[in-house]
């Protein structure tokens, strides 16, 4: 099936979700099914630009706002631009003009082991390393924005990735455009 996006409009999509909950694999198949753009810039992004690892990126962020408010600012300019979906841990709460907000979410569990999955390593180091990383997101968003990333209640969509594969998740956030009329089906 073919989707387009009304004609003089743009749609922009919001989806967040804290990490191993399939946000990225969720908002690029989500992208490429609607022919948009997605926008995924992280610490991860960051790290590669910089030549500094995930570890030390989160480490200097502790003390150093400028890491986020850089990648923070930087993803909502670029989703300002034209029609995308942005995938990130604040899209939500930063891209004010989202046309449609989701949240993504999963248990400990099955986050540590995706993460594992993705990226190899000790499943019990990887949980609390993600229980850590967890907690000082938390505490930095709330700082920096007054956020508090565990209240998502204002969102559109909230989806357990535990129960449906990317796919499925994507027909789910596909239908609800339909049916708000963000998007038509190609005739």
């Amino acid at each position: 099936m073919k989707y387009i996006i009304p004609e003089n409009k743009k749609i922009r999509i919001a989806i967040s979700g804290k990490s191993g909950c399939g946000n990225t694999t969720v908002s690029k198949l989500l992208a490429e099914t609607l022919n948009i753009k997605m926008i995924n810039f992280t610490f991860r992004s960051l790290a590669e630009e910089t030549g500094l690892s995930l570890p030390e990126i989160i480490e200097k962020a502790k003390t150093d706002d400028s890491f986020d408010i850089a990648v923070d600012t930087r993803q909502v300019e670029m989703a300002k631009e034209d029609s995308c979906v942005l995938g990130s841990r604040l899209a939500i709460w930063m891209l004010k003009e989202a046309d449609l907000k989701i949240y993504l979410n999963a248990s400990d569990e099955v986050r540590a082991s995706r993460i594992q999955n993705r990226e190899g390593g000790n499943l019990e180091d990887i949980a609390a390393f993600t229980r850590m990383r967890d907690e000082q997101d938390s505490s930095r968003y709330k700082k920096l924005y007054n956020i508090d990333n565990n209240d998502y209640s204002f969102v559109d969509l909230e989806i357990n990735t535990a129960l449906y594969n990317p796919e499925e998740i994507v027909d789910k956030i596909i239908s609800l455009l339909l049916e708000r009329k963000l998007l038509n089906l190609q005739k």
